[in-house]
């Protein structure tokens, strides 16, 4: 049965509606919101999920969302697309976009305590990405946070760059990434800025909830691993465009 917080978030998503609070329906720690995320991944027919985000990852982020850490949301194939993207912004609602160091797993990676270097053995492919998020809510303190990580934690989709070959040999948490919407800088940021380094990171993705509730991470799995910059908020058609010194250049169009 699904419980009630999973069943209001997927009617605001069918409505397109902002996800109100949840009063006494609403998950009561990260635990529960980590198990509503994954009811609302069944109903989305998402599980085993095509990846996960990380959000939070930065104290800017942090501060930003009145977080004390990271948080994490499973990712469904439909909304994972190939640079360069062009995409109805009709289709979103209130979205955003970050600019964010992408990977996707070679191996699986079991739920527990993870070193970052078991977790970069585990990587095939890193690139540049996009995540495309949306603001569904309101007040985020009325919300609470273990609402917010039932809702994939503002996950709406994302874009994937080139993989960067021999990216074994870079520097990961030196890698500078700046994001441009309309052709204007809007800011930038280091891999260092994602929990000390990218695969501090996804060591930490391994210990989370989000890799509790779906039995690890797995082989082929997309993650997102956080965002270097804070997001945009994109109020119409726009074009995106995010460049890592090191991982190559990803772009969206909304049309």
């Amino acid at each position: 049965m699904t419980s009630r917080a999973a069943t209001a978030i997927l009617e605001a998503r069918h409505g397109r509606r902002p996800l109100v609070p949840l009063g006494d329906a609403a998950p009561a720690d990260a635990a529960a919101g980590y198990a509503a995320q994954h009811e609302v991944a069944a109903a989305m027919g998402a599980v085993p999920p095509a990846g996960f985000k990380i959000g939070a990852t930065t104290k800017q982020m942090q501060a930003y969302l009145g977080l004390t850490g990271p948080a994490a949301g499973f990712v469904p194939a439909a909304g994972l697309h190939a640079t360069p993207a062009r995409l109805r912004f009709a289709d979103f609602v209130n979205p955003g976009v970050e600019c964010e160091v992408g990977l996707r797993l070679g191996a699986d990676i079991p739920f527990g305590p993870c070193t970052r270097d078991q977790a970069a053995a585990a990587v095939a492919e890193v690139f540049a990405a996009i995540e495309i998020v949306e603001k569904r809510y309101g007040d985020l303190g009325a919300l609470g946070t273990p609402t917010l990580i039932a809702d994939q934690v503002f996950h709406a989709g994302g874009v994937l760059g080139t993989p960067r070959e021999g990216w074994r040999d870079l520097d990961l948490g030196a890698t500078r990434g700046r994001m441009e919407i309309d052709g204007s800088l809007y800011g930038e940021g280091v891999g260092a800025d994602l929990l000390g380094h990218p695969m501090e990171a996804l060591a930490w993705l391994a210990g989370s909830g989000a890799a509790q509730v779906f039995g690890g991470l797995k082989a082929g799995q997309v993650v997102f691993l956080g965002s270097v910059t804070p997001p945009a908020w994109i109020e119409g058609p726009a074009t995106v465009l995010v460049d890592f010194d090191t991982l190559g250049k990803v772009s969206l169009e909304f049309i």
